[in-house]
């Protein structure tokens, strides 16, 4: 039964994917189905991609929610596409190849897929199923027999307390005060906080305030009782809300010893056989270690991991760290008793130093670590002076290092070795397994992240939206700041970018880092560290804050240190430079910061390095993009007439469209230049195509007619001397059609035009009563025949005439089976008397711009003159 519906549509452009994908991750995300998200959106990413990039139609995604599942549809409207199929008779299609990849990755991530048709769509669903959750329990366990039901105090008392928005007490019941001997009247109206002692790690863990603002919560802390003493209890936390809708809380509380009253049973079977009747004995050593129930999550595994090992041991501090992949360092994952966490995420080598006492690979105990400076680095400054560590291994190899300190020295010897490293060995397969799977999560949640990237650097080829891109999507995803060099040929690093999480710290880190030498840029693959920038950001904050105690140099104003401290908090962490390497050449700096106090986790890194590659092939096709089109156009404008020269006595208009993107010229050309006093030469052609071929073919007409005709050849003669130029050209040759003539303005107002018509549209006469005529009669086209005979053809265009030439662009606009043409062509000019030339030209532009709802497809050249009316006497 479908218990939500979400839909939405989306149109049928690029843009859309990366929206598709954002509507699934709400949606999923309110459902509350986190686990299934990053799935979810990659297969929705690839199928709504099929929908508007490949098959060019919008796409309808609707998401249903289930008791068990959830399912994704999309739908396009062309039902028409193959959906890819593959048997065991057929070779496996090829793994690089775009079709049907949604379709391959639907049976390796769903659970279930299929494809619907209808007559006007086509629908691809999936379906992933939901983890496990039984309804309406946390738990439950089985049966068991008296003797292995867990023993209480002949009464069990249960403390009720329930606590108000702000944790002041409401309610107290008479176990509450046989418990902790605080009477009700004594405690109603006081914090809740005022009788606890809660374990909470400084920097990692979280206070007793912030749990019960939780909406369930189980552990232990203790309750200080009437005669001071505190006294560890097991509570169970419910948020509720009362009848006025106010939240509060309700907190049930046993004696530790009697938590199995609250506790919510252990998942999994459990085994009759192996329990007994005495009271703290366990049949599972790991559970004696970590308690029951297990913390899901890595970071609360390690956390109770670490916290359990300080208590067995009585120490003061406790932490434990990861090894990387390649097992040369380590990473800080969990820490107590030791300030701000230690860093987290910070990575020290796992062999320290020569013998057993500098490896992580092997137990040691420190009696003083006064006596040997910096033997754990870790621990520097702390106050640490004793120290006992051990590694967790699966399998032989080293996945961790648990290690617990204590202020006094000499307070561990081998037996504390012995008994933590058998705890350790209990663990280490619990915590490598819980490891394995936030590494699978975060791979997951990683390919969901380089898909969406992939796609917004594919959409764009210009380069400072690319540098724009590249930032935006590493913070505060990767890093809480970052900044992107750029290396031009033969020229230093650039800054070219820089963005933070903070919009009020930008300027201050691009003034930091336009101070500092930038980054050498070296090829080689992976992050390295930076010290620069935190270093000078703390040096420049030291230096304001002495010049505003009026301690800083002679004559420097004692400006605030407040920017300069914000700006050194904010860079103050790890910093890591990741090289832009494309065609095997570095390109630019990738620099990624954390603010002070943070490090960098290696899966970060490593996510970091295969976005920077990914982006850097991005910036460089933007480069050649924007070099090669700035060529293209230089080149295609030397292509154009510089510009109209001025007529006397003749009004003259041109308008030029190249069809395609990025062209400037085409197959269509015109030009009008002076060829002697008193004469000047126009001509309008037509090369066969569009394009850079057929430009080739316009430069030489438009060059070869200038050439011929004021070395004093008619305009017969510059035909045929055209012709037999554009055959010398053999395969590159291209068919020409060709309007060409001379101008002569006349004294009396009028001007005489000698027109020669090779195979194109015939130019257009308008006389002021609004005539339309043609000017001249049709005549081979250039470029096929050897031998041409054409003819020169007088015309007189008397005050108040237009004389219009086209080419086939405008005469050939098409609207479905409709067409222009020259009757239509004539019909617009009919109605374009009194206007001037260039107004003639803008209704005939409009008129073909009209005609059709779609863009022009091909090239259009508009050339009119106009003798203008004689003024009235």
């Amino acid at each position: 039964m479908i218990t939500a519906r979400a839909a939405a549509t989306f149109q049928p452009v690029g843009r859309s994917v990366a929206i598709a994908r954002a509507f699934v991750r709400d949606t999923l995300q309110g459902w509350g189905f986190s686990d299934i998200v990053d799935d979810a959106v990659v297969l929705t990413s690839e199928l709504v991609t099929n929908a508007v990039v490949h098959a060019g139609t919008s796409a309808d995604v609707q998401c249903l929610r289930y008791d068990t599942a959830v399912r994704v549809e999309v739908a396009d409207r062309y039902p028409e596409r193959e959906v890819p199929l593959q048997d065991a008779g057929l070779q496996i299609r090829n793994p690089d190849s775009e079709g049907g990849r949604g379709l391959v990755l639907c049976s390796a991530l769903a659970s279930r897929w299929g494809v619907e048709y209808t007559p006007a769509a086509k629908h691809v669903w999936f379906q992933l199923d939901l983890p496990e959750r039984s309804a309406g329990t946390r738990a439950a366990s089985p049966a068991l027999p008296t003797a292995a039901l867990p023993l209480t105090d002949e009464r069990v008392r249960v403390a009720v307390i329930q606590v108000d928005r702000h944790a002041v007490v409401t309610r107290w019941n008479d176990d509450a005060t046989d418990l902790f001997g605080h009477t009700s009247d004594r405690m109603i109206g006081k914090p809740l906080t005022e009788l606890t002692a809660w374990p909470q790690t400084p920097g990692t863990g979280i206070g007793l305030a912030e749990a019960l603002l939780l909406s369930r919560w189980e552990g232990t802390y203790g309750i200080r009782g009437a005669d001071g003493r505190v006294q560890p209890v097991y509570g169970s936390h419910l948020r509720v809300r009362d009848t006025t809708g106010e939240p509060s809380t309700v907190c049930l509380l046993v004696r530790a010893d009697e938590r199995a009253v609250l506790q919510s049973p252990a998942r999994g079977p459990v085994n009759s056989d192996s329990a007994s009747g005495d009271r703290g004995k366990a049949a599972d050593a790991f559970e004696v270690f970590i308690g029951s129930p297990a913390p899901d999550d890595l970071d609360g595994l390690l956390q109770r991991t670490v916290e359990r090992a300080r208590d067995m041991l009585d120490g003061d501090a406790a932490y434990l760290l990861l090894a990387t992949d390649d097992e040369t360092e380590l990473e800080v994952r969990a820490s107590t008793g030791l300030p701000s966490a230690r860093q987290r995420f910070a990575r020290v080598p796992v062999e320290a130093g020569t013998g057993r006492y500098g490896s992580a690979r092997m137990p040691a105990v420190h009696e003083d670590l006064n006596a040997v400076p910096g033997a754990v680095p870790l621990l520097a400054g702390t106050g640490m002076r004793s120290i006992v560590t051990v590694p967790l291994k699966v399998e032989g190899r080293l996945t961790g290092s648990l290690g617990v300190a204590a202020e006094a020295p000499g307070r561990y010897s081998n037996e504390e070795a012995l008994r933590l490293q058998f705890a350790a060995d209990r663990i280490a397969l619990a915590v490598e397994s819980a490891r394995l799977t936030e590494l699978e999560r975060l791979r997951r949640g990683s390919l969901s992240f380089l898909v969406e990237a992939s796609d917004l650097l594919a959409g764009t080829l210009e380069r400072d939206q690319t540098l724009a891109l590249m930032a935006q999507m590493t913070v505060p995803t990767l890093a809480s700041w970052c900044a992107v060099y750029t290396i031009a040929e033969q020229s230093e690093p650039e800054l070219a970018f820089v963005l933070h999480e903070d919009e009020d710290r930008i300027d201050g880190i691009k003034a930091l880092l336009s101070k500092l030498n930038p980054p050498a840029p070296e090829p080689t693959p992976g992050a390295r560290i930076w010290t620069a920038p935190s270093d000078a950001a703390h040096s420049t904050a030291l230096r304001a804050s002495l010049r505003s105690l009026g301690l800083g140099e002679a004559g420097r104003p004692a400006t605030g240190p407040g920017t300069a401290l914000a700006t050194a908090a904010a860079v103050g962490g790890e910093t890591v430079v990741l090289p832009l390497v494309a065609r095997n050449r570095v390109i630019g700096m990738l620099t990624l910061g954390k603010p002070a106090d943070e490090r960098f986790r290696q899966e970060i890194l490593e996510l970091a390095e295969d976005l920077s590659r990914r982006a850097a092939l991005a910036l460089d096709n933007a480069r050649l993009y924007s070099e090669r089109t700035a060529i293209s156009q230089a080149l295609q404008r030397s292509l154009l007439p510089p510009g109209l020269p001025p007529i006397p006595g003749v009004e003259v208009e041109v308008i030029y469209r190249a069809a395609g993107e990025g062209n400037e010229v085409g197959g269509d050309f015109y030009d009008l230049f002076p060829i002697r006093d008193g004469c000047w030469g126009f001509a309008i052609g037509d090369v066969c195509g569009t394009g850079p071929e057929a430009a080739a073919v316009t430069g030489l007409a438009r060059h070869a007619i200038r050439l011929l005709a004021r070395e004093g050849f008619g305009g017969p003669a510059v035909l045929e001397r055209l012709n037999a130029a554009i055959l010398d050209e053999g395969a590159r040759s291209r068919f020409l059609t060709l309007l060409y003539g001379e101008l002569w303005p006349q004294p009396d107002g009028s001007a005489i035009l000698k027109v020669v018509c090779a195979g194109h549209p015939l130019p257009l006469r308008l006389r002021p009563d609004g005539t339309v005529e043609s000017a001249a009669d049709p005549q081979p086209l250039l470029g096929v025949l050897e031998d041409l005979e054409l003819v020169e053809q007088t015309i007189t265009l008397d005050p108040g005439d237009v004389m219009l030439c086209v080419t086939d662009g405008v005469t050939e606009r098409r609207e479905g089976t409709r067409m222009l043409g020259d009757d239509g062509l004539a019909d617009v000019l009919a109605t374009c008397t009194g206007l001037t030339a260039g107004a003639v030209a803008a209704r005939i532009q409009r008129a073909v711009e009209r005609f059709a709802s779609d863009a022009p497809s091909d090239d259009m050249a508009i050339l009119a003159m106009r003798v203008p009316a004689l003024p009235d006497n």
